[in-house]
């Protein structure tokens, strides 16, 4: 498993309070399509053959499953070696956006966090809300890495039921069902620090978005060493 995993729900250090002091209330909520609320009616059991949300055949769907726990310890752990100032933590709502663009089709965006001390980060979860996430908060026993284990689950049933998917982790425990997803034929990439993903992962040719280069999820340049592709080298950059 690649990065730090110390077992605590502290992913709120991904996104502080402060961070969201008047900010709602001077600029309005992302547009509706990257919102995952759906704004279809229920549907009985009785009609499950003719709707297509249930038969199979919905429009297509991104799924983005973020593993909270993951990206927290390596931004703070090996990235920037403490928790993060709060610019220094990722803009969640131009996460979302940049999954709506990347296949452009409707983002549900999966936001999984560790709850097995019994609390949640609240003002997170409430921010995570309002600009279009849902937060799955889990907990289990001790020993049971519980967010390993919901996203695994998710990616299960996402090869049966339909849809691609955008994992934001660098854990190369989700290979077996990334691996499955490919072999299905699914569209499926990474949101992640590149140099920190698991080759478990990358091995089976996935696209990597890098957090920071290429969503741009931070309002300031994060102190990272990585190898320069030579087109890309600006020597400007060193004067």
């Amino acid at each position: 498993m690649t990065g730090v995993r110390n077992g605590s729900s502290d992913t709120h250090r991904l996104w502080s309070p402060d961070d969201l002091s008047g900010r709602w209330a001077r600029s309005p909520p992302p547009e509706p399509a990257v919102l995952l609320r759906s704004t279809r009616a229920p549907v009985s059991a009785r009609n499950r053959e003719t709707c297509p949300s249930l038969s199979g055949v919905d429009e297509p769907t991104t799924y983005l499953l973020v593993d909270g726990e993951n990206l927290d310890a390596t931004l703070g752990s090996s990235i920037l070696g403490g928790r993060p100032n709060p610019d220094q933590r990722p803009r969640w709502e131009r996460v979302l956006t940049f999954a709506q663009q990347v296949w452009s089709q409707p983002v549900r965006g999966l936001f999984f966090l560790n709850a097995s001390s019994g609390s949640l980060p609240m003002p997170f979860v409430q921010a995570l809300v309002a600009i279009g996430f849902t937060p799955v908060p889990l907990a289990g026993e001790p020993h049971q890495k519980v967010v390993d284990i919901g996203v695994s689950k998710m990616l299960d049933a996402i090869a049966e039921r339909g849809g691609d998917v955008l994992l934001a982790s660098h854990d190369g425990d989700f290979a077996p069902g990334a691996a499955r997803l490919v072999e299905l034929g699914r569209k499926i990439g990474l949101l992640a620090f590149r140099e920190f993903t698991s080759s478990s992962l990358t091995t089976l040719g996935l696209t990597v978005y890098d957090l920071e280069y290429d969503v741009e999820a931070f309002n300031v340049r994060l102190p990272r060493l990585r190898i320069i592709p030579v087109d890309e080298f600006d020597p400007a950059a060193y004067l």
